[in-house]
């Protein structure tokens, strides 16, 4: 991996800490264990989401996606593969209790 895209994910998982920091709504479905960090960067509901957090769902990953395309515009990579890394990043980043979903596509607690 290129260092451009290094250093742009990074500061996507930034990013990403600034975006929880500021969605009250998401942050307390993450600590129900109702939503958790996908392998693709994005954003899921391990069950079914109330509409509050569905829509801040949408929201988030919207905000994601649009970053992910930038990165890889910039870096030349592909949008796959920033969206990998992404993920990697962000589950790595995920505290203790709180759901990720490992590469079967199942929810996991962290």
């Amino acid at each position: 991996m290129g260092l451009k895209l290094q250093l742009a994910i990074v500061g996507l998982v930034l990013f990403a800490a600034l975006q929880m920091a500021h969605a009250d709504a998401l942050d307390a479905a993450r600590q129900a264990g109702q939503v958790g960090e996908r392998a693709d960067g994005m954003v899921g509901a391990v069950g079914a989401a109330s509409p509050s957090t569905a829509q801040a769902i949408a929201t988030i990953n919207t905000q994601r996606l649009a970053t992910y395309k930038d990165i890889a515009q910039r870096t030349g990579t592909s949008l796959d593969a920033v969206e990998a890394q992404a993920g990697q990043k962000l589950i790595a980043a995920t505290p203790p209790g709180q759901f990720v979903m490992d590469a079967s596509g199942q929810w996991k607690r962290r």
